[in-house]
């Protein structure tokens, strides 16, 4: 999961912004979000049965909820926010998805260094 989430932050973001037009980097993005929070929240799911240690499968549940927060809600908020022009709510609503995805990030990173 951890490599998922840098390579998608490092290098995939960064490059479909750079190279596609506004019009399509905006639909791949708006495509390929929804896949990665279920994927990765599926996943984090099946770590959560596999974790023997009760604290970290916390931690891991409450990744797995933030995942399915940042699909199933916040996803669409930001969505509607940036098609009705309204740029301060789409930024804040966007900084928290953001904010939600690198606590996620560093939550994976001290599970791993704890194994």
């Amino acid at each position: 999961m951890v490599g998922i989430m840098l390579f998608f932050t490092v290098v995939v973001a960064p490059t479909v912004f750079k190279v596609l037009p506004v019009e399509w980097s905006s639909k791949y993005v708006r495509n390929f979000f929804p896949k990665y929070y279920a994927s990765l929240g599926l996943v984090t799911l099946v770590c959560i049965f596999t974790e023997p240690d009760f604290t970290h499968r916390l931690y891991l549940i409450a990744c797995a909820a933030l995942f399915a927060f940042t699909l199933f809600f916040l996803t669409g908020k930001i969505n509607t926010a940036k098609d009705e022009g309204k740029n301060k709510q789409f930024h804040l609503l966007h900084g928290l998805s953001v904010a939600i995805n690198l606590a996620q990030l560093c939550i994976f990173i001290f599970l791993l260094a704890k194994t």
